[in-house]
């Protein structure tokens, strides 16, 4: 009689991630790749109502991407500041998180109150509070227009002190006008870091506690275990929430509200297909660059 071959480790958890992300991968054949084709053939097209009640596609090409490359005003100028927001924002989205998750892993009172207040980011970003919000700023933005521009004057003139001041220090100047930029963009860095710190706060909770009493045991400092310990351990996760960050920065990003403009406010569904295609690009080739690099110094744990 045959015994029946045992499926190894490994194998077993190939097939246990197989079904976990089924759902999805269900989801995504169903509906996510037909939609996709049809955006490419759009992004080829001229795009007409039929009156029928449908539509009708000519093939035109790739005039819908020269329209959106040298024609349309904003779209350039748009796609290139989203890509520069992801690169400010990513880096320090990330340090963040792991910053903040470290803090809430300890061990104090009202523990559980500020890892609750710390998901209150993603709430604001939903659409009818974030709408709300958007309101009340256009309301009072009048009336503090005067006080603005006194301090938009007063922040050019000592950003432009502590930038000569710490290039006198040898600090380069592109580090500082990074750091200056991000500076600027706090509010936007915190709102978008409330579920990248809830997935470290996981990751960090997962790391075996006798590691860090045989760090202890052999003297090493704090600085020594976050890198050899804590670090390496949220490798893994780090990866997760780039690739995150970077998704979810792109759907947020005025390059989907230009598309969104074009397909419904003007009704120009090629053009509007092609530069969603165009984004969709961009988002992978900065996925493929940061995976890349980022994989290189993942550690897992087994």
């Amino acid at each position: 009689m045959k015994h029946r071959k045992k499926m190894t480790l490994s194998r077993k958890r190939s097939i246990t991630g197989l079904i976990f992300i089924s759902p999805w991968l269900i989801g995504f054949l169903t509906y996510y790749v037909r939609s996709l084709i049809q955006t490419g053939i759009f992004a080829f097209s001229e795009v007409k109502d039929a009156s029928n009640g449908g539509f009708t596609t000519a093939f035109v090409g790739v005039n819908n991407f020269k329209y959106a490359f040298m024609q349309d005003a904003e779209f350039n100028q748009i796609l290139v500041n989203s890509i520069r927001d992801i690169v400010i924002d990513v880096p320090m989205i990330i340090f963040f998180s792991l910053f903040l998750a470290i803090l809430l892993n300890g061990k104090f009172r009202g523990r559980t109150l500020f890892r609750a207040l710390l998901f209150l980011p993603v709430i604001m970003n939903a659409g009818v509070i974030l709408n709300a919000i958007r309101d009340a700023q256009t309301a009072i933005s009048g009336g503090l227009s005067a006080v603005a521009k006194d301090m938009t004057v007063t922040k050019s003139s000592t950003m432009a002190m502590m930038l000569s001041t710490f290039v006198e220090f040898g600090i380069p100047r592109k580090l500082i006008v990074y750091l200056t930029q991000a500076i600027e963009r706090i509010f936007n860095i915190v709102r978008a870091s409330g579920v990248q710190t809830i997935i470290f706060i996981a990751s960090l909770q997962s790391i075996s506690g006798s590691l860090y009493e045989v760090a202890k045991i052999e003297g090493a400092t704090a600085y020594e275990t976050f890198w050899k310990i804590t670090f390496p351990m949220v490798s893994p996760l780090i990866l997760t929430n780039v690739v995150y960050t970077i998704v979810d920065s792109f759907v947020t990003s005025e390059v989907v509200k230009k598309a969104e403009e074009m397909a419904f406010t003007n009704f120009e569904y090629g053009i509007s297909s092609a530069m969603s295609l165009i984004s969709t690009l961009v988002v992978c080739l900065i996925l493929l660059i940061f995976g890349y690099f980022l994989s290189k110094k993942t550690y897992y744990y087994n």
